[in-house]
C-alpha cells in the first residue's frame, strides 16, 4: 500500500513567506528567495506548494532545474524555464529585448544566430532579465529554480545578476538550494547579506510534527491512530527529515512490518534498523521487485546520472523497447523515477538517494565496466559527440578509468564550451582535462588544452591562474613541444597579461615567444605574436608606443596577408587605422576599408563590425557627422553586440553635449549608466562618466563636474584614455565659464604633459585647438605656431578645427588684415555650427582682440554671446560680456520677456523687444499713428522707435526697413 500527505507539514511560516512574497511580486516588487535544507526536507514539496498558489493566482510560472549528468551542461535550468514561454503559443514582444536579443540565442535555439561572442554572465544576465519583463502579463512571474547545488557555473552567474536586480520587477525567483557546501549555497549567503534575498531555511520537523506527517501518509485520523512504535522508530532514524519518513514508511509497509487492518494501522516484527541501511535496503527492496533485469536496468542508469536517456541505456544493457518501457514504468509507479520534462526520451531519479542506494550494491569494478558499456554507447549513437554527449562521454571515460581518453574527451568538451562562449564550463572542462593529461606522458595533449585554457581563463578574469601556468610552458619547453606550438602558447599568456593589464608581464611572454622562434622561424606564428604584441606595445605607456605599435601591426597585416589569416589581418589593420588618425585620415580610412573588406569576404561579422564602428567614429571627429556610429550602432545590435552598442552611446551622448542638447544628454548618460554600471563595461562607464563631466562642465555647475569627475576617478580614470578628454572639455571649460582664462590654460597644459609623455589615441581634449586659441590671445603664440598645429590631422577634426580658425583670426587682426580676420571669423562661425556654446564662447573670447585691433564686429559678437549665456544663466560670462560692451560704449540692455523671440541677427544689432514689435508691424506699411494704437504708445515713440531701428540695421530709409520686415515675416 502507498502512503500519502495531502498536506505539506510543518511549513506554515515558509508557506506565508512565499505568498507574502508572490503578492508583491505581484504589485511589481519582486525579489529572490531561496528555500535552504539537507537533501529531503521538502524543498521540491514546498517549491510545489508555491507554484500551485501562483498559478491559481494568475501568475505565469516558470520552472527549471539543474542536473548532475556529467558534467554541468551550461544554463540547463534557465533554457527548461525559458523555453516554457515559447510552447504556450503566445506572442511575445521582442522589440524591448533590443541588442540583446543575439544573445538570447545561447539559452533560446530559435534565436541563435550562430555568432558566439563571449559576452559575460553579467550581459547575459540583462538580457534575461530584459526577457522576464517583456514576457509579463500584469500578473507577476514565478520563476523556480531547483537543486541550483548541482547548477552549473553560467547558470550561477546569471544568476547572481538577476538576484541584485529583481527587486523593482514583477519577477520572484525561487530557488532550493541544499545546505552542503556548494557555488549555489554561497551565492545565496553572500544574497542575504547584501540584503538583496531571503533565505528561507527549512529545518528538520519536530517531533509533533513528524508525528503529525506519518498520520497524514497513512490517512490516519492522528497520531493516536498510528503504533507508538513506529513513531518512535520514524522519530529516531529519520532525523526529522520528510523524505526519510516517507522513504522509512514505504520500506516497512513493503517489508510487511506495518500492516493495516480493520482495526487499522499495527507494527508486526522488529522495526529496529540502521537509518542508512534501512533506507537503502527499502530501495533497493523496491528495485528488486522489478525484477534482476530491472535492478540491471537501473544500475545503469545511475551510472549515467540522476538524469539519464534510454537510447543509451538501451544499448548499454541490449534491452528490447517493450522490456525498456515496461520496468520505467514500473520504476514510475514504484515512485523509483520520472519522465524528466520536456525531453521525451529523457528520465530522472525521483531522489538522489535513490541513485546512491544503487551504488552500494555495485562494486567498484561493476562500475567502472558500466561506465566504460556508457562511454561506448554514446559514441557509438552520436558519433562526433556534438552538444552535451562529448562531456557525458568525457565523465564516463573518467569514472571507467580510461584517464587520457577522458582528458582528450574533456579538451574537446571545454574547446566546444569556450567556442560557444560558455566560459565556465569551459574552465571547468578544461582544467579537467589539463588534471588528467598532466600525469599521462602526453605533452603535445596538453599543450592544446593549454592553448584553449589560457584563453578561457583570461576570459573567466581568473589572471592569477593563467598566469601561474607560465611555469608550466618552461616544463613543456623541453618535453617536445614544436616551436611553433610553444610560442602559441606564449602569446596566448601574452594576450592574457594585456587582458589583466599587467604590460611587464606580457612583453616577457613576447620575448619568450620570438625566442622559441628563433630556432624555427614560422611567419604564420610570427604574425599572431606580433599583432598580440602591437595591441601591448600601444597600451603600454611610453612616449614612443604608437611607433612600436605601428611597426608590429604594420608587420603583422604583411604576413597575415601572405599566410591567410584574416582575423590577425582585421585587428592589425584596425590597430593601423587608430594609429594613422592622427598623421592621415585618408591612411586611416584605407587601412578600415581594407579590414572591412577583408572581414566581409571571409565572413567575420563581428571583425566587420569593429572595422564600421571605427570608419564611423573617423568620420565623427573630422566632422561631427554620427551617420556612420549610427549605422555600425544598427550592426551591432543585429549582432547582439552590447559592448559596441553601448561604446556607441557614450560617443553619441557626448556629441549631444558639444551640440548643446543637455537635457536628452542627460538622460540618455542615465540610462546608459545604470546598464553599463551593472554590466562592468569600465571603458563605456569612463566614457559616459567623462561625458557626464563635461555636460556639468558646460552649464557652468563646478560642484556637479566635480562630482562626476570624482566617480570617474572611482573607475580608474587617472591614466586612462579618457583622461585628458575629462581636462580639456570638462576643467578647461568650465574655468573660461567662469572667466578664469588662466586656470583653463593651465588645466590644458596639465593635458599636454598627459599626451607627451603617453600619447593618446583621443584628440578633442583641446592640446589641437583650444589651447592654440588662449596662447594666442595671451600673445603667447604667433604664426609660426598656427602653422605648425595646422599642419596636423587633428586640428583639421571639426571641434578643433572651429577653435584653429579663431585663432587665425587674431593673429590676421594683428597683421592688420582686418577683412580676412572678420571672413576667418565668419569661417569658424560656420564649422562651429553644430556647437552653439563654443561658438557663442568663441565670440566672446575674440570680441576684445577684435575691438584693439579695429576688426570684425566687437559689438554685435558681444551682444550675441550675452544674450546666450544670460539664456543659460552662465553668470560669469553675461556678466563679461556686458562689461566689454560698456568698454566699448555700446549700450547694455535690460532682459525683458520677449527678447528670446528676436532674431539672432537683431539682437546683436542692438534691437530691443520694443523696436521688435515696430519692426513686425512696419511689414504691412502702417503709419505712425496706426502702430502706436496697436502697441498703445504714442506716436511720436513709435517713430523714435523705427528712427532708432533704420540705424541699427543699416537700412537706406523707411521703405527699405518696410520691405526687410515684411521679407522677416514671409
Amino acid at each position: 500500500m502507498r502512503s500519502h500527505a495531502p498536506f505539506l507539514v510543518g511549513r506554515d511560516p515558509q508557506l506565508t513567506l512565499l505568498e507574502s512574497a508572490m503578492a508583491q511580486a505581484r504589485q511589481g516588487r519582486g525579489g529572490v528567495v531561496f528555500l535552504i535544507g539537507e537533501a529531503g526536507v521538502g524543498k521540491s514539496r514546498l517549491a510545489a506548494q508555491a507554484v500551485g498558489g501562483a498559478l491559481g493566482s494568475g501568475m505565469r510560472v516558470l520552472r527549471g532545474r539543474s542536473s548532475t549528468t556529467g558534467p554541468a551542461v551550461p544554463f540547463r535550468p534557465l533554457t527548461e524555464a525559458l523555453m516554457s514561454l515559447f510552447r504556450s503559443g503566445e506572442p511575445l514582444d521582442d522589440l524591448a529585448l533590443g541588442p540583446y536579443r543575439p544573445v538570447l540565442g545561447r539559452l533560446i535555439p530559435d534565436w541563435d544566430t550562430g555568432e558566439r561572442e563571449s559576452s559575460s554572465m553579467v550581459i547575459l544576465g540583462e538580457a534575461v532579465l530584459r526577457l522576464l519583463l517583456a514576457a509579463g502579463r500584469g500578473q507577476g512571474q514565478l520563476l523556480l529554480l531547483e537543486d541550483l547545488h548541482d547548477a552549473d557555473p553560467e547558470t550561477l552567474g546569471v544568476l547572481e545578476y538577476l538576484v541584485d536586480n529583481l527587486e523593482y520587477t514583477p519577477v520572484l525567483l525561487l530557488a532550493t538550494v541544499r545546505t552542503d557546501f556548494s557555488d549555489a549555497l554561497d551565492l545565496a549567503q553572500s544574497a542575504r547579506r547584501r540584503g538583496v534575498a531571503t533565505l528561507a531555511e527549512l529545518p528538520p520537523l519536530t517531533r509533533p510534527q513528524v508525528d503529525e506527517m506519518t498520520a497524514a501518509q497513512l490517512g490516519a485520523g492522528g497520531p493516536g491512530d498510528v503504533p507508538a512504535a513506529v513513531l518512535e522508530r520514524l522519530w529516531e532514524d529519520s532525523a526529522g527529515s520528510p523524505y526519510l519518513v516517507e522513504e522509512l514508511l514505504q520500506s516497512m509497509i513493503g517489508a510487511g512490518t506495518l500492516v493495516q487492518g480493520t482495526d487499522g494501522w499495527r507494527a508486526v516484527g522488529d522495526l529496529r534498523r540502521d537509518v542508512s541501511s534501512t533506507l537503502a535496503r527499502g530501495i533497493l527492496r523496491r528495485i528488486d521487485r522489478l525484477g534482476t533485469q530491472g535492478l540491471t536496468l537501473l544500475s545503469a542508469a545511475a551510472v549515467l546520472g540522476r538524469r539519464f536517456p534510454l537510447t543509451v541505456l538501451q544499448r548499454m544493457t541490449g534491452v528490447d523497447d517493450r522490456a525498456l518501457l515496461g520496468h520505467l514504468h514500473a520504476g514510475v509507479a514504484a515512485r523509483l523515477v520520472v519522465p524528466d520534462e520536456p525531453a521525451p526520451d529523457w528520465y530522472s531519479f525521483r531522489h538522489s538517494p535513490t541513485v546512491e542506494a544503487l551504488f552500494t550494491q555495485m562494486t567498484p569494478g561493476q562500475r567502472a565496466d558500466l561506465a566504460r558499456r556508457g562511454a561506448r554507447a554514446v559514441e557509438e549513437l552520436h558519433p562526433g559527440l556534438g552538444g552535451d554527449w562529448c562531456a557525458l562521454a568525457a565523465g564516463l571515460r573518467c569514472e571507467a578509468g580510461d584517464r587520457v581518453e577522458a582528458g582528450l574527451l574533456y579538451a574537446d568538451a571545454g574547446g566546444r564550451a569556450l567556442a560557444a562562449g560558455a566560459l565556465g564550463s569551459a574552465v571547468t572542462l578544461l582544467s579537467r582535462a589539463e588534471g588528467l593529461l598532466a600525469d599521462a606522458g602526453d605533452p603535445q595533449a596538453r599543450a592544446s588544452v593549454l592553448e584553449n585554457l589560457l584563453p578561457a581563463l583570461a576570459e573567466a578574469g581568473d589572471f592569477a591562474r593563467a598566469l601561474d601556468l607560465a611555469e608550466d610552458l618552461h616544463a613543456l619547453g623541453g618535453a617536445g613541444l614544436s616551436a611553433v606550438r610553444l610560442a602559441t602558447l606564449h602569446a596566448r599568456l601574452a594576450k592574457v597579461a594585456h587582458t589583466a593589464g599587467r604590460w611587464s608581464d606580457g612583453n616577457r611572454q613576447i620575448d619568450r615567444a620570438r625566442e622559441v622562434l628563433a630556432t624555427a622561424p614560422d611567419e604564420a606564428t610570427e604574425a599572431s605574436v606580433d599583432v598580440t604584441a602591437a595591441y601591448l606595445a600601444l597600451d603600454t605607456p611610453g612616449s614612443d608606443r604608437t611607433q612600436h605599435a605601428e611597426k608590429l601591426a604594420r608587420s603583422a597585416a604583411d604576413t597575415a596577408e601572405r599566410h591567410g589569416l584574416p582575423v590577425v589581418a582585421c585587428q592589425a589593420r584596425e590597430l593601423l587605422a587608430t594609429v594613422a588618425r592622427e598623421r592621415d585620415p585618408e591612411e586611416s580610412a584605407a587601412m578600415l576599408q581594407q579590414a572591412l573588406a577583408t572581414a566581409e569576404r571571409h565572413r567575420l561579422p563581428l571583425q566587420r563590425m569593429y572595422a564600421a564602428t571605427r570608419m564611423g567614429g573617423n568620420t565623427w571627429l573630422a566632422e561631427g557627422d554620427t551617420s556612420g556610429l549610427l549605422a555600425a550602432r544598427e550592426e551591432a545590435l543585429r549582432l547582439g553586440s552590447v559592448s559596441i552598442v553601448h561604446t556607441v552611446d557614450g560617443i553619441l551622448i557626448l556629441d549631444a553635449v558639444l551640440r548643446g542638447d543637455h537635457e536628452s544628454a542627460r538622460s540618455a548618460a542615465d540610462d546608459c549608466l545604470a546598464v553599463v554600471r551593472r554590466l562592468r563595461l569600465a571603458p563605456a562607464v569612463r566614457y559616459v562618466l567623462m561625458a557626464r563631466a563635461a555636460l556639468e562642465a558646460h552649464r557652468a555647475d563646478r560642484a556637479a563636474m566635480e562630482t562626476a569627475l570624482a566617480a570617474f576617478t572611482e573607475w580608474d580614470g587617472a591614466g586612462s584614455q579618457e583622461e585628458p578628454l575629462s581636462l580639456g572639455l570638462a576643467r578647461a571649460f568650465c574655468a573660461l565659464l567662469e572667466e578664469d582664462r588662466d586656470l583653463a590654460r593651465a588645466e590644458l597644459r596639465s593635458v599636454q604633459e598627459l599626451e607627451a609623455g603617453n600619447p593618446s589615441t583621443y584628440h578633442l581634449g583641446g592640446t589641437h585647438g583650444l589651447v592654440l586659441l588662449l596662447d594666442v590671445l595671451a600673445g603667447d603664440a604667433g604664426r609660426a605656431r598656427h602653422e605648425e598645429v595646422t599642419g596636423t590631422a587633428m586640428a583639421r577634426m571639426r571641434w578643433n578645427r572651429q577653435f584653429v580658425l579663431l585663432a587665425d583670426a587674431v593673429l590676421l587682426g594683428r597683421e592688420g588684415a582686418g577683412p580676412r580676420a572678420a571672413a576667418a571669423v565668419e569661417s569658424a562661425l560656420e564649422v562651429a555650427r553644430p556647437y552653439p556654446l563654443a561658438r557663442h564662447l568663441g565670440l566672446r573670447l575674440v570680441a576684445d582682440a577684435g575691438h584693439r585691433d579695429g576688426w570684425g564686429d566687437p559689438v554685435g559678437w558681444l551682444r550675441r554671446a550675452e544674450h546666450y549665456f544670460h539664456e543659460r544663466d552662465v553668470a560669469a560670462v553675461t556678466g563679461a560680456c556686458r562689461a566689454g560692451l560698456r568698454r566699448l560704449g555700446a549700450p547694455v540692455h535690460q532682459h525683458r520677456s520677449g527678447t528670446s523671440q528676436i532674431p539672432e541677427k537683431l539682437r546683436a544689432q542692438g534691437v530691443t523687444v520694443r523696436e521688435f514689435d515696430v519692426f513686425r508691424l512696419l511689414a504691412e506699411r502702417l503709419s505712425n499713428k496706426d502702430i502706436a494704437d496697436r502697441l498703445f504708445i504714442s506716436p511720436r515713440t513709435a517713430e523714435k522707435h523705427i528712427a532708432s531701428l533704420i540705424a541699427k540695421t543699416g537700412s537706406a530709409n523707411r521703405a527699405d526697413l518696410c520691405a526687410r520686415s515684411a521679407a522677416f515675416r514671409g
